[in-house]
């Protein structure tokens, strides 16, 4: 997934009540949620370099056991340069709650990169095999706005953070809204759900509830992924039967999401000599029709 989702869902662990743990819980749960993409500066280097290292050691089973005591040291760390630099008896850290913030906000991170058609190499770095789960399109714009709805309600009480959140959702929309590849209906969704935000927002009354919030939004994103999850298992089988009766041999088939619209799927099906390209639409009159003609 990109930065934005990661960084929402921890910000959304944090409201949780686990950011009240133990000081710097959130800013743990900021930083773990978004490590493993350290692999990002491997961007800055040639494209074979990139495409290799992308979602390889950073993503696989040794970094998510390493990677949660390199940022449980570096909070202490952290902890430590705070209470010389402010010269009072602040609130220490305590480690436990910490390392266990760590871990949850770096496990986050490949479980949402599993999800999505790009996956990940669980195994690395002893075995380079790719995992995909998918479930959702790489940026997946109600993730963000599930994600974002406790954070919104929570920091947009100063001038400046209500400024930043308003630049952010024109940014988003922007992004959203004059694409060519998002439906209409898509869009006007999102745009609803930016008022409905707002209007909570301007209402009030779920200031006080923040923690409730962010668990209700983190179990709708379960049920979304989920409910997406299920439709790329629906998707395969339907194609299956229609290339059952079409008299069309497949070896493989992979069922992906698209932007923005969670009831269609892109399918590439593996032929024993050919690759067909179909595309799943359950709101059309044909839900399964070529996209493309066939290659050897």
């Amino acid at each position: 997934m990109d930065p934005v989702a990661h960084t929402l869902v921890g910000a959304s662990l944090a409201k949780t009540r686990l950011g009240r743990l133990t000081p710097l819980a959130t800013v743990t749960l900021l930083l773990a949620a978004n490590a493993p993409d350290i692999d990002a500066i491997a961007m800055f280097l040639d494209r074979e370099t990139s495409l290799h290292v992308r979602r390889g050691w950073t993503h696989g089973i040794l970094a998510i056991a390493v990677l949660p005591v390199i940022i449980t040291g570096l909070m202490v760390g952290l902890d430590r340069l705070r209470y010389i630099i402010l010269k009072r008896n602040a609130e220490p850290v305590a480690l436990k709650p910490l390392l266990l913030l760590s871990y949850l906000g770096v496990l986050s991170h490949p479980m949402l990169d599993w999800l999505n058609t790009y996956g990940i190499r669980l195994l690395m770095p002893f075995d380079d095999r790719w995992f995909y789960g998918d479930a959702l399109f790489i940026v997946d714009p109600w993730i963000w706005l599930l994600a974002s709805s406790a954070v919104v309600l929570a920091h947009t009480r100063a001038t400046t953070s209500i400024t930043l959140w308003i630049v952010a959702a024109g940014a988003s929309s922007s992004l959203i809204l004059t694409n060519d590849v998002t439906p209409i209906e898509a869009k006007l969704f999102w745009c609803l759900g930016l008022g409905c935000l707002v209007g909570l927002r301007i209402w009030g009354g779920l200031q006080a509830r923040i923690s409730q919030v962010a668990i209700k939004s983190l179990l709708a994103i379960f049920v979304y992924i989920s409910s997406m999850a299920l439709g790329s298992q629906v998707a395969k089988t339907q194609v299956r039967q229609w290339l059952h009766a079409e008299g069309i041999p497949l070896n493989k088939i992979m069922a992906g999401p698209v932007p923005a619209n969670p009831f269609v799927r892109d399918v590439v099906v593996q032929g024993p000599h050919r690759y067909y390209f179909l595309q799943v639409n359950w709101l059309a009159a044909d839900q399964i029709r070529p996209t493309s003609p066939s290659i050897a």
